[in-house]
């Protein structure tokens, strides 16, 4: 448990057309949540288990880097 209070995990973000998508990864273990907010308010949390190439993958996707504090707001629901 010590080590995984070491780990600066990495926060992304892509808007579609009616939607917000955020994620964040643990770089060390391929773990996440992604966030999936619909224009209308409606919110998706799935925690997934990842590649070793996320990171590569979300930069393809159009992913932009994002902040902690942006993913926590919208996993909080105050946006």
């Amino acid at each position: 448990m010590g080590k995984e209070r070491n780990i600066v995990h990495q926060y992304f973000k892509r808007e579609f057309g009616d939607k917000v998508v955020m994620v964040k990864v643990n770089p060390i273990q391929f773990k996440g949540t992604e966030i999936t907010i619909l224009k209308n308010g409606t919110k998706e949390v799935r925690h997934l288990d990842f590649d070793s190439e996320i990171l590569s993958d979300l930069q393809e996707d159009g992913f932009r880097e994002a902040s902690a504090l942006e993913f926590s707001i919208y996993l909080s629901g105050l946006r």
